[in-house]
């Protein structure tokens, strides 16, 4: 009986050890990206169903060559690189962290993070 209570309790250890292990791992901010393709407004550009006002985005290709619409989480059209992108795209790129917020995937883009090419 003792063997039994003893390897139930070493078991137990293991295992809260496991689940802290798991939980810190789960806690560690995601890694920031850079996202190349063509940036635009996801209103006048992309015209991006549900978005009424001005913003910026960023169109990429996934591994299946897919067209992927990331929208930047930022100041919108006040950003300063707002402006040359709000009627027409252009090639640029995005550093930051993808955020999915319903079905709307956003990037966080890091200080300095939106470039054009």
């Amino acid at each position: 009986m003792r063997t039994v209570l003893r390897s139930f309790a070493a078991l137990t250890v293991v295992l809260a050890v496991v689940v802290m292990a798991r939980a810190e791992e789960e806690k560690k901010p995601a890694k920031a990206k850079t996202y190349k393709g063509e940036l635009g407004c996801p209103k006048c550009v992309f015209e991006v169903k549900g978005f009424t006002k001005c913003g910026n985005a960023i169109k990429v290709k996934d591994k299946d060559g897919k067209e992927v619409i990331y929208i930047l989480d930022d100041k919108g059209g006040a950003e300063k690189y707002h402006k040359p992108i709000c009627t027409e795209s252009k090639k640029g790129s995005v550093t930051g962290v993808i955020i999915k917020k319903g079905d709307v995937l956003y990037i966080k883009p890091s200080k300095d993070g939106v470039k054009y090419d």
